[in-house]
């Protein structure tokens, strides 16, 4: 369990929001896909459109089974000469497994490079400037990545990776070292301006813009639509890939209708919810906390919880416990405001 967000993280909390914040990236895998036949391999596996990536640029996906349900959520990034994948180190080995199943004859090869970078996120608005410092380029160089953009840069004479971020609630950047060279990247982002980020202040960020995270608030029962991730995840325009069928089918004859969905909880008061609590509507089980912090932006309890269809309306009212609480719109907080 995170606790919640203490009195003493208020002040990352702002720089965070304000200035820049340093969150770590240790729960991340990195797997590295290369061969001419990376992209066209990788489209018809994940849920996004992978073949017209180019270089510097990327996507979010999903990796589903056949009957729509998740493996993974991935960041993925074409780089020039590979694919980056970056997923959780919780689902890492069996989406490798995954993968490397479906090469037959294609030029493909795989490589598990998590050990070989180190990684920390520089996250708000003056995370460009940071970042620029540390890798030598220009501010408005780094500033202009779009969203999922990537770019090649070096750090303390290596090669280093910048990754344009959006999945911890404040828009920013993933710097990537050699692991060796990950305390002097701290070093440097610290000398620049860069303020730690407690776990609890990162989960409230996350929390406040409503991301949710696999094997927290998605997991391997999770049809995407069901996390609202679609918008993000997957493309209604390419063609085959693995689980697709299931998910025409919800949106096509369904209407995109799933029994239940992810929404924000808005609590007046009192503790943070734990992840599980039962919500309620008229004494009737409707739904459960998937994750819960103290909101420093709003100043009460937030949650994210996931509600029978009928209760999913912005302003309905429910109950979390015996306390009352309101379901609102995502994101809590607008990212970058």
């Amino acid at each position: 369990m995170i606790p919640a967000v203490s009195p003493g993280s208020a002040f990352s909390y702002a720089v965070a929001r304000r200035h820049a914040g340093l969150i770590e990236r240790s729960g991340d895998a990195r797997v590295v896909v290369s061969g001419a036949d990376r992209r066209s391999y990788l489209h018809g596996l994940l849920t996004n459109d992978i073949a017209s990536l180019t270089a510097g640029h990327g996507c979010y996906a999903a990796y589903l089974t056949p009957q729509g349900r998740m493996i993974a959520d991935l960041r993925v990034y074409e780089l020039g000469d590979v694919i980056l994948l970056v997923l959780g180190r919780d689902v890492k080995d069996t989406v490798v497994t995954k993968l490397d199943q479906f090469v037959f004859t294609e030029d493909v090869q795989l490589g598990d490079v998590t050990d070989t970078f180190g990684a920390v996120a520089i996250v708000g608005p003056e995370a460009a400037a940071v970042v620029a410092a540390a890798v030598g380029l220009p501010a408005d160089v780094v500033a202009a990545l779009p969203e999922h953009g990537n770019l090649r840069a070096t750090f303390n004479g290596q090669p280093a990776i910048v990754l344009r971020v959006t999945d911890l609630g404040e828009p920013g950047y993933d710097v990537l070292v050699e692991a060796s060279a990950l305390p002097l990247l701290r070093d440097a982002a610290h000398h620049s301006g860069a303020v730690d980020v407690d776990e609890a202040t990162a989960e409230a960020l996350r929390i406040e813009g409503g991301v949710p995270r696999f094997h927290r608030d998605m997991d391997e029962a999770t049809i995407p639509l069901e996390a609202g991730i679609e918008s993000r995840a997957i493309s209604l325009t390419k063609g085959c890939y693995v689980g697709q069928e299931v998910i025409i089918r919800v949106l096509h004859r369904g209407h995109g209708r799933v029994a239940r969905k992810l929404v924000g909880l808005s609590l007046i008061d009192g503790a943070v919810p734990e992840s599980g609590a039962k919500v309620q509507h008229d004494g009737r089980d409707v739904g459960e906390v998937t994750s819960a912090t103290f909101s420093p932006a709003l100043q009460r309890p937030i949650a994210l919880a996931y509600l029978q269809r009928d209760f999913v309306e912005p302003g309905t009212e429910v109950t979390v416990g015996d306390r009352p609480a309101t379901v609102a719109a995502l994101p809590f907080v607008a990212p970058g405001s």
